[in-house]
């Protein structure tokens, strides 16, 4: 197969996420106003809760076995990978850049963090619909498809929303303290206009006679509670071993109690489990009807994400500034150094047997690299309120870019794996 071939095949699901998205854009404006704002927060969380996770127990639960969830043990390594040069190279675009403080962890978290969900169920499953697919049998290949993207989907949650968020946190954390601050230092002290002078200060003398005299009585005194005061202080400011574990085992347990990682977990536990399977999933399966269900809630999740993404898109045009080369960097690392760091990496690991035969895993594992930032970051930074123009318009130049860097990229990536 050709390298123009390619190209055409990648080319197509871009170009359907940028008419989709395109779409919902229009949707959004004032014009329409079929999507404004509140309509997509709510459409948003009826996604995240109801369209995401029965696309994902639906697709899990039907194509993956144990033998699968055992055999793609490298693929929370891989995505690991990714957040973790990617989160190198955006510590450096700060370092040399060195943004407005409340962007720091902006673009670090746009550096490292990866849309591993929402295009991947738009692109890979389309790809192997197209007649050109290097991938096989279109069937086969699109329902692989499907469960490889929404076992990246579950994976790439679970990083998202631990690691991001905590550079979200951290970064509106700093910012805020850091504009407190400044407003405490501009506050000018109470002036008691009624008094002149001579009231206002005392003597010289008498001021060093009355501070010796109030102070000799209770120095002594004085440092013994202040010293207990700061032992007291300092045993209650510092958090023993177990709360700091049990603190972070409750963060991992509310971001697996999520809707999507949840369903992601049932989805394995069904397929992985052959007696639990044989009941919902096949055509003579007694509850068969609780799949097709769940099935026709799933078909919901790709269009309606793609809606939103436009609509979200639309505010980067309106209202934010944010330096070009921020732009510049985040873009340079997304579509240039990761991808090229995937490659090996994937290389890498097939060379020493890690990875199954699939060529389509091993194209999932190198588009990993190559995705723009992930839309839960536009998230974070509105529960913060910190960064939120600037968000859109990063995102928005990030994803017109990602029409061609993931075209080009796909198609490097097939063209590499046949």
């Amino acid at each position: 197969m050709g390298f123009w071939t390619l190209l055409e095949v990648a080319s197509m699901p871009i170009v359907q996420v940028l008419l989709i998205s395109s779409l919902g854009a229009l949707m959004a404006t004032e014009y329409l106003n079929l999507l404004p704002a509140d309509a997509r927060k709510s459409l948003n969380k009826i996604v995240f809760v109801v369209f995401t996770p029965s696309l994902m127990f639906a697709s899990l639960a039907k194509t993956v076995t144990l033998e699968d969830i055992i055999s793609w043990w490298f693929m929370p390594i891989n995505i690991g990978f990714t957040f973790l040069f990617g989160g190198i190279f955006g510590w450096i675009a700060v370092k040399l850049i060195k943004p407005k403080p409340h962007l720091e962890g902006l673009v670090m978290a746009a550096c490292s963090s990866g849309n591993l969900g929402n295009l991947l169920l738009i692109i890979v499953p389309a790809i192997c619909s197209e007649d050109g697919s290097p991938f096989g049998d279109h069937q086969v290949c699109s329902r692989m498809g499907m469960s490889y993207a929404s076992f990246s989907m579950a994976l790439g949650g679970f990083y998202i929303w631990t690691y991001t968020f905590q550079l979200i946190k951290t970064s509106a954390v700093r910012y805020k303290a850091l504009v407190a601050s400044e407003e405490d230092d501009l506050k000018e002290p109470n002036k008691d206009l009624d008094a002149d002078e001579k009231a206002n200060l005392l003597e010289a003398g008498e001021r060093d006679h009355a501070s010796a005299s109030a102070k000799a009585p209770e120095s002594t005194e004085n440092k013994k509670i202040v010293s207990r005061k700061s032992s007291f202080m300092s045993d209650e400011s510092k958090p023993s071993f177990w709360i700091k574990l049990v603190g972070i085992l409750h963060q991992i347990l509310e971001e697996l109690m999520s809707p999507p990682t949840f369903a992601a977990i049932l989805g394995f536990i069904f397929g992985a489990v052959k007696f639990l399977k044989n009941i919902i999933i096949g055509e003579n399966a007694p509850l068969h009807v609780i799949q097709d269900s769940v099935t026709l809630l799933g078909d919901g999740t790709i269009p309606c994400i793609t809606l939103i993404l436009g609509g979200n898109l639309t505010q980067g045009l309106r209202r934010g500034h944010l330096k070009p080369l921020v732009i510049v960097a985040v873009i340079c690392v997304r579509y240039i150094f990761l991808p090229l760091i995937g490659i090996g990496m994937v290389k890498a690991a097939n060379h020493f047997g890690w990875l199954p035969s699939d060529p389509l895993y091993h194209f999932v594992l190198m588009i990993q690299y190559a995705l723009p930032p992930a839309m839960n970051i536009g998230t974070m930074t509105q529960l913060f309120d910190v960064a939120q123009e600037e968000c859109s318009v990063l995102f928005l130049w990030t994803y017109l870019v990602a029409v061609l860097g993931l075209t080009v990229w796909s198609t490097i990536f097939m063209w590499i794996l046949t």
